[in-house]
């Protein structure tokens, strides 16, 4: 599912926590957020001498879908819930973010004696990450619904398969809002639910290996993926646990020019077989600042009905 920055959250992301990939960026980015690109910088650092086994890429997708709970196991999924907490910036940016959305009320002056007292403590709460909790369920074949609490509001996004609707309260805007042509296109190609390595030769993907690389310390496996549409993505396959520890993000335009996104994936536990990263890290080349989403908790095919999909109400 894809978030925009115009509508809050973006794609690759949570799509990443059901084994596609990123779907909070865009609010991310557009609240502004300071964390230290841990990830990035240990791959700057000179890697060892690799000791990963000589695999083709045939090989490495079979190991990798083994390892994430086998090709029937998510062949069984028809549905996936997950909720837990995303990176919104620090206290400062989403205070600015939470008056905005509160109204022009919200924004009343103080006077310095009722600013005074509080300015030590404003900035030390100014430098804490801010966290949002989020809820996210997807259903075959392409259909999902996302929301994102905040400023006391909820933002949705639902897309039933065919339309779009975005409904953001914490700009101030209080209709439901079709999606862009843009917005429908991107969400149709980005619309799997499952990890794009997995069944990835029944649907047309060519899988090649580039090479190895170190990821946060350890050999991995560079794949490049080109579907039918031609559209490339890679992922890097860790050698020894054969888990998606790294995936290629949509690329940002920022300060005019374009960005590389890298989702980093990690603690992936095992959920009824199933195996689903619980943190998501998004580094955004170029720039220090990284963006964590932590999932609290996921369900397998749960029930959910018709309305999850349908047009939110305002």
């Amino acid at each position: 599912m894809v978030m925009f920055c115009s509508m809050g959250p973006s794609r690759r992301a949570v799509r990443a926590l059901t084994g596609s990939n990123f779907l909070v960026l865009g609010i991310l980015l557009c609240l502004g957020s300071s964390h230290p690109s841990l990830a990035a910088a240990a791959e700057r650092k000179a890697a060892p001498k690799t000791t990963a086994p000589r695999l083709s890429a045939s090989q490495i997708v079979k190991k990798h879908v083994a390892a994430r709970g086998g090709l029937e196991a998510w062949r069984a999924v028809q549905a996936l819930s997950l909720s837990g907490k995303m990176d919104a910036g620090t206290g400062d940016s989403v205070a600015r973010s939470r008056r905005i959305g509160r109204g022009p009320k919200a924004g009343a002056q103080k006077t310095r004696r009722e600013i005074a007292p509080a300015s030590t403590a404003s900035n030390a709460e100014a430098e804490k990450q801010v966290q949002l909790p989020f809820t996210l369920a997807r259903q075959r074949p392409n259909k999902s619904r996302l929301e994102i609490q905040f400023a006391g509001k909820t933002a949705v996004q639902v897309y039933d398969g065919t339309n779009g609707w975005k409904f953001r309260p914490y700009l101030n805007r209080t209709d439901v809002e079709p999606f862009t042509p843009q917005e429908a296109k991107a969400e149709a190609e980005n619309a799997e639910m499952v990890d794009p390595l997995i069944d990835s030769a029944a649907k047309g993907t060519k899988v090649e290996l580039e090479g190895i690389e170190p990821v946060e310390g350890h050999d991995a496996y560079k794949l490049k993926l080109t579907t039918r549409t031609r559209t490339v993505q890679h992922i890097g396959v860790d050698a020894r646990s054969f888990l998606d520890v790294k995936v290629e993000g949509t690329p940002r335009r920022m300060d005019g020019k374009m960005h590389s996104v890298w989702v980093y994936q990690r603690e992936f536990r095992s959920v009824q077989g199933l195996k689903i990263p619980f943190v998501l890290e998004t580094v955004l080349d170029g720039y220090p600042d990284t963006h964590k989403i932590v999932i609290d908790k996921v369900a397998v095919n749960p029930k959910l009905d018709a309305a999850t999909f349908a047009k939110p109400k305002a």
